[in-house]
């Protein structure tokens, strides 16, 4: 079972910075998509950015031009650089990849388990 493992979050002021990365746990042939999305209290999980295969990157307009989304496909991990935090950012952040291919297995969509980020004023 491939799973995606999260790491990176934490308390940070309002002006800072902080970096996600999520890496699959096995072995992986190809993933076609990676993204990440956040869910504050109380309200429904959103879109953050995303990265398939070789096209440019997508963002929410919430996070364009402060959050960068990068890939590294020989580590099977995905960073998310985010910078100019804001207190509207604090949220648990999720990983999530579309079509994993790995040598025992296919899944078409996985998430990991989420990473708190708490944004200070």
């Amino acid at each position: 079972q491939v799973h995606l493992v999260e790491s990176g979050g934490g308390l940070v002021q309002a002006g800072g910075s902080l970096r996600l990365s999520c890496r699959a746990s096995e072995n992986i042939i190809s993933i076609h998509a990676m993204a990440w999305y956040r869910q504050a209290p109380g309200k429904q999980r959103e879109f953050v950015a995303t990265v398939i295969s070789s096209d440019p990157p997508n963002y929410a307009d919430s996070v364009r031009g402060r959050f960068t989304i990068s890939r590294n496909g020989a580590e099977n991990t995905v960073y998310l650089q985010m910078n100019d935090l804001k207190p509207e950012d604090t949220a648990h952040y999720y990983c999530n990849a579309e079509g994993i291919l790995t040598e025992k297995a296919s899944y078409l969509e996985l998430w990991g388990q989420g990473t708190l980020v708490t944004v200070s004023s």
